[in-house]
């Protein structure tokens, strides 16, 4: 079977859905590739590289859609490359059923199969065909690169002969795919960075990337990730009140704000109000990543850069990832020669249709003469609930009491047993040993005590310092192994030896681990 992909008809889409190195991929499961003339070129992907990768470059959209059984596309079909579709034929796209009630009955009107790239469900297996995540990253990571070049100072600060230059002070409202990959650029950029979720699950990952996670002094139950397939949901008035509290306290002292706030199958929330614009300083940036479903900022302008009269600059670009055309379509394309690797189980050029298949069937909008949208929630969840603890018992004070006391009575109980099973040892080498021998026996297991219990009660963080001053104390276990080996008892002599033996393997050891580790500090 022949799989095509037609050029994006959409303004300013330079995005591409087949590369020719996907296209090899896709043949290798036994399919024929077709392409419409200059299709990549706006990616960076001439004619002739599809010719030298083994496809077939037609002259027009309508002969495409006529030669290939399955298209593969970027955008939603318009309307003429619906009436385009034939019965049987797939179209996979992102589609946006939602949104396209009309446009998604009249594909299943023509008995055409319609994969929504925007519909693959969130769970481990189809990461690989995540479309939406892979232009979430790419938009969050070009949100940063926009408000830079529309900033007017550095990210990082500095310190000149000139004069100390601030970091750049930004926020990142939602922590998902695109909030993270903003998150990361900004971080990495030298920015002081904060984000902020209505979902707290999230704060480990924004503190991992060196940003500050904002929390709400509020509580709320549905606030859980795990429940709605990691995706924010819906707050409630009381939340949403005191999350606007919040980002009105943070409006005057944030350089640059970024906003990614979604919920599927609704329109953006508004979370920056006109106010928090006013208030923030001349010369800051808003870029807001959810202008496309009505924005997150109320002045956002979709598809224009607005200033506002205070000097603060507002973009709404809904193209992020076409602007980084190249990318974006090498990443798209790997995620739609996935959804085929899937649809393809005996790489034989012949897709088959399970609608048992969590994600084919998640994804597919029409099929078999059937609107199946919206689909049913997946068998797997896309991130395993943890069930929740019961709160610990408060106890009382006469209970703690009990409870300090019978720890402290099975603690005395084992070093008791220790001391009578170090005593019984004593005894029975000191009946056998000469007295000479016994002196340094006594000494070494009060160290072997001693040492145990200095050492067993340091944090693990501070192990690696630790090698330093165990090597100085080897140093000296050496010296004191030296003098004895003139003794003239031959056990002396075997033991020091193995000393010496011993501590030196834990010096150089030691040396060798704490030099890799200033190694990993070293720039190369």
């Amino acid at each position: 079977m022949k799989i095509g992909t037609p050029k994006e008809i959409l303004a300013d889409e330079d995005r591409v859905a087949m590369t020719p190195a996907s296209a090899k991929d896709l043949q290798k499961l036994g399919y024929t590739c077709v392409i419409e003339t200059g299709a990549g070129a706006k990616a960076g992907f001439s004619d002739q590289s599809y010719k030298d990768a083994g496809v077939e470059v037609v002259k027009t959209g309508a002969a495409l859609f006529k030669a290939a059984d399955i298209v593969a596309k970027v955008r939603p079909p318009t309307d003429t490359e619906v009436k385009r579709l034939r019965k049987d034929q797939t179209l996979i796209s992102f589609f946006y059923p939602a949104q396209n009630e009309k446009l998604m009955a009249d594909a299943n009107a023509k008995g055409a199969t319609v994969i929504a790239m925007d519909m693959v469900p969130r769970i481990s297996r189809a990461q690989k065909m995540d479309a939406l995540s892979s232009m979430a990253n790419i938009a969050g990571y070009r949100a940063v690169i926009e408000a830079g070049n529309n900033f007017g100072r550095f990210f990082t600060g500095q310190i000149t002969a000139a004069g100390k230059v601030p970091p750049a002070k930004v926020l990142v409202v939602g922590a998902g795919v695109a909030g993270l990959a903003a998150i990361g650029t900004a971080t990495s950029l030298g920015a002081m960075t904060y984000a902020f979720d209505v979902r707290p699950e999230v704060a480990e990952q924004v503190e991992s990337m060196g940003a500050e996670f904002v929390f709400l002094d509020f509580e709320e139950e549905q606030q859980d990730g795990a429940s709605t397939g990691g995706y924010a949901s819906v707050s409630s008035p009381e939340f949403a009140a005191a999350q606007l509290a919040k980002f009105r306290e943070l409006a005057p002292d944030m350089d640059i704000v970024i906003t990614t706030a979604l919920i599927p199958g609704r329109d953006a929330p508004e979370l920056w109000t006109k106010d928090m614009v006013d208030a923030m300083k001349p010369g800051s940036v808003i870029v807001d990543l959810a202008a496309e479903r009505g924005g997150n900022c109320k002045l956002t302008v979709k598809d224009e850069k607005i200033v506002t009269e205070n000097g603060v600059t507002i973009i709404g670009y809904t193209d992020f990832p076409s602007r980084m055309a190249a990318q974006s379509s090498t990443l798209y394309a790997t995620n739609i020669r996935h959804m085929m690797t899937d649809l393809t189980p005996e790489k034989d050029g012949k897709p088959v249709h399970d609608m048992e298949d969590d994600v084919i069937r998640g994804a597919t909008a029409t099929h078999a003469g059937e609107v199946t949208f919206p689909p049913p929630p997946p068998k797997v969840q896309a991130i395993a609930a943890q069930p929740k603890k019961a709160p610990p018992k408060e106890l009382t004070a006469v209970e703690k009491a009990a409870q300090e006391v019978a720890a402290f009575q099975k603690e005395t109980r084992n070093q008791v047993t220790l001391l009578a099973i170090g005593a019984a040892l004593l005894l029975g080498v000191g009946l056998v040993a000469p007295a000479s021998f016994m002196q340094h026996f006594i000494v070494f297991v009060l160290a072997v005590f001693v040492g145990f219990q200095v050492i067993w009660g340091v944090a693990h963080s501070l192990h690696t310092p630790l090698m330093a001053v165990t090597n100085a104390i080897s140093s000296i276990i050496i010296l004191g192994a030296l003098m004895q080996i003139g003794s003239g008892s031959w056990l002396v002599m075997i033991l020091a030896a193995l000393s010496v033996f011993m501590a030196g393997i834990n010096i150089f050891g030691g040396f060798m681990v704490t030099r890799r580790m200033l190694a990993m500090f070293q720039k190369s």
